[in-house]
């Protein structure tokens, strides 16, 4: 990834994860995700969210290229992209920045 590359992906990440309404809770999906591919129930369970909120949040997401979704209906299970394993690392920067 070039530089000018680099700074549109900061520049989204930083929008998506630290500037928006919901970014935290984004944020606490991405991480859930890292280790294994959940439904949008399961998140929900997990991180103490209603459904309909996760649901928001994994679309924001998913037209964010960040997440994808494995199948259809209710127990679709949702993963990290490919894309974002490479982005990945730029969300580490933004982390530490914003600490």
């Amino acid at each position: 990834m070039n530089n000018k590359e680099r700074k549109q992906i900061k520049k989204i990440l930083k929008f998506l994860f630290f500037s928006s309404r919901g970014g935290k809770t984004r944020l606490e999906i991405v991480k859930l995700l890292e280790f294994n591919s959940l439904n949008a129930n399961q998140i929900a369970e997990k991180l103490n969210l209603n459904y309909k909120t996760v649901i928001h949040h994994l679309e924001v997401l998913m037209e964010n290229r960040i997440v994808v979704k494995e199948g259809d209906g209710y127990g679709a299970k949702f993963r990290l992209s490919r894309e974002f394993v490479i982005f990945k690392e730029v969300l580490v920067e933004l982390e530490r920045e914003t600490k």
